[in-house]
């Protein structure tokens, strides 16, 4: 019997999606799980409910499911990041030969990948770290993939990674070879910190229009609005979700206000502080949920402060509409900025406009203003070096600050939409006031100054 072309490990949701996705493409697969506890019998019923697929083969132990794989093997592992990822390379390496490739498709850490990359290259091991958008949907219909590494091994998995992804408007693979050892996990990670962002931009929407309108109004301006260039993915599922009901309840009124988060978002915010770039607003949408995460507590503060009878003054759909134009164009600013210095700073060749055109269908932050995006990327890397953006972004100026002051005049937080504002307001401001903390600085711990009549290379120190 002929081997498997390709394995996957884990059959978790992701996990069972991408090895149907797999197979229905004609590849010939072999998949693994362990059969512990809970877990004992996923093998066995992934089987039974595909059985339409018969170039699946299952296996529950490790030496069956390595002979079971052509040479060299190529395995994708689909589990939880962090030390599992570890603990099944290590697993696997007993078994695996030089030349082998396994593939990372969980959010594992860039640093991780980057250090597992260097210690399997040592042992002729090729390891690539896939970034995969797109939930169990795109999983299963074609995802945005990611794969870092480097393009020899890129290479012998592509015509698979290829094949299952998604495609762009021109029938192309979303679909391409990032950078070098971490590169893959490292834009996927801040994709999820771009997606943190335009998530809670809706949620901010939703807050202030919902002071005057019903779940199906806002529902409605939603969908209107993704008809033309504010269309995205996000967009959609929102306007659908609003108009959701169980019975005669719509069941987003029934959601608890605390959201979840697992650590990519804030895993952007980070890395952002670290090599200096500003990304305001998803270090906000990331701030924005652990503040809903203190219900308890809001709940006990908000006590203190009565409800005046008087009706809501909110923005007209107009203003609403164009604020989150320019606060949308901000936010892809910010991401792809920190993806370029971090380019910078290891030595990634990352082609922004490739990037951009793979993130336009499949995953989570598809959008129309993506295509554009890609289309701006050809011929510069970065957007505030488009003439076209910066007279946009003017030009919307006087709605986002209609919003927040209607934001603040009926005590309605909005983190992102504030964050986007500061952050263009500061960046074409000629003059800002780090004088007085160079001053400070020099005051306290003589750490100097420069002087605005003076090279940049001279310092000079008060004795204050």
């Amino acid at each position: 019997m002929s081997k498997s072309q390709f394995g996957v490990i884990g059959l978790g949701v992701m996990g069972k999606s991408l090895s149907l996705n797999i197979a229905e493409k004609g590849f010939k697969l072999s998949v693994y799980n362990r059969s512990e506890g809970e877990e004992a019998n996923v093998v066995k019923d992934f089987l039974n409910q595909n059985t339409a697929f018969n170039n699946i083969s299952g296996h529950t132990s490790i030496d069956s499911f390595i002979a079971s794989l052509e040479t060299p093997r190529k395995i994708l592992m689909m589990i939880k990041a962090g030390s599992v990822v570890d603990a099944v390379i290590k697993q696997l390496e007993p078994y695996l030969n030089a030349d082998d490739i396994l593939i990372d498709g969980g959010n594992s850490h860039y640093l991780d990948t980057k250090n597992r990359y260097e210690a399997l290259q040592k042992k002729g091991i090729h390891f690539i770290g896939c970034g995969i958008s797109g939930g169990e949907e795109g999983a299963r219909k074609g995802p945005s993939m990611m794969p870092g590494g480097n393009i020899h091994s890129y290479s012998l998995v592509a015509p698979i990674l290829e094949k299952i992804s998604a495609r762009d408007k021109n029938n192309k693979a979303c679909c391409c070879f990032i950078a070098n050892n971490g590169a893959g996990h490292f834009v996927k990670m801040i994709h999820n910190g771009v997606e943190y962002s335009e998530m809670q931009l809706l949620a901010e929407l939703y807050a202030i229009m919902s002071l005057t309108m019903s779940n199906e109004d806002i529902s409605k301006v939603f969908s209107n609005w993704n008809k033309g260039d504010l269309s995205s993915y996000l967009l959609e599922i929102t306007a659908n979700i609003l108009t959701k009901k169980e019975g005669n309840t719509y069941i987003v009124d029934t959601i608890l206000d605390k959201a979840g988060n697992k650590g990519t978002g804030s895993w952007s915010s980070k890395t952002a502080l670290e090599i200096g770039i500003p990304t305001t607003m998803m270090t906000s949408a990331v701030f924005a949920r652990y503040l809903s995460s203190f219900k308890e507590k809001r709940v006990q503060l908000s006590q203190h402060f009565t409800k005046e009878n008087r009706t809501p003054d909110i923005p007209n759909i107009k203003d609403l509409e164009n604020a989150y134009r320019f606060a949308r164009i901000i936010n892809h600013q910010q991401g792809f900025d920190v993806i370029n210095e971090a380019a910078k700073a290891y030595n990634w060749t990352i082609n922004l406009s490739e990037l951009a055109r793979i993130w336009t269908n499949g995953c989570i932050i598809r959008s129309e203003l993506m295509q554009q995006v890609s289309e701006l990327f050809k011929n510069q890397t970065n957007l505030f070096d488009n003439i076209d953006i910066i007279n946009q972004l003017k030009s919307l100026e006087p709605y986002i600050e209609e919003v927040i002051k209607s934001a603040i005049s009926n005590r309605v937080p909005l983190d992102t939409f504030w964050s986007s504002y500061n952050y263009w307001v500061s960046m074409t401001s000629a003059k800002l006031p780090a004088n007085i903390i160079q001053a400070q600085r020099d005051y306290f711990g003589a750490h100097t100054y420069q002087k605005i009549d003076a090279p940049l290379s001279q310092f000079f120190h008060t004795n204050w």
